[in-house]
């Protein structure tokens, strides 16, 4: 069994000056925590796998194809493989735990800091 806590993959994902940091990998899926600051960017493009997004901590919204929606703490995203999408108008620090199904083969899907 693996058990994952939030504070230590935040503190992990900080120490490696990532957005995103992924926790687990197994073939039929992979999981990350990503984040973004108020007023940040989201540098993502379109993924090969299918992804859901269960948003931790913080508020803003996304942008799934042609479709906006507001995201907060406790909300659940799902966005087809191949779809556009980009969260934007962050207002509070977005913490967000993304899961790809089957594992995703980017090496770095969602950016580095500062881009």
């Amino acid at each position: 069994m693996d058990i994952f806590r939030i504070e230590r993959l935040q503190a992990e994902r900080r120490t490696a000056r990532q957005l995103y940091h992924e926790f687990l990998r197994v073939p039929a899926l992979s999981a990350g925590l990503y984040e973004l600051p108020a007023g940040g960017t989201d540098p993502q493009s379109p993924h090969t796998e299918d992804e859901l997004y269960y948003v931790v901590a913080g508020r803003g919204a996304i942008r799934v194809g042609n479709e906006d929606a507001p995201v907060e703490t406790d909300t659940v995203i799902y966005v087809a493989a191949g779809v556009e999408h980009r969260f934007h108008s962050i207002t509070e620090d977005l913490s967000i735990l993304v899961f790809f199904a089957p594992a995703e083969t980017s090496s770095n899907p969602h950016g580095e800091e500062g881009e």
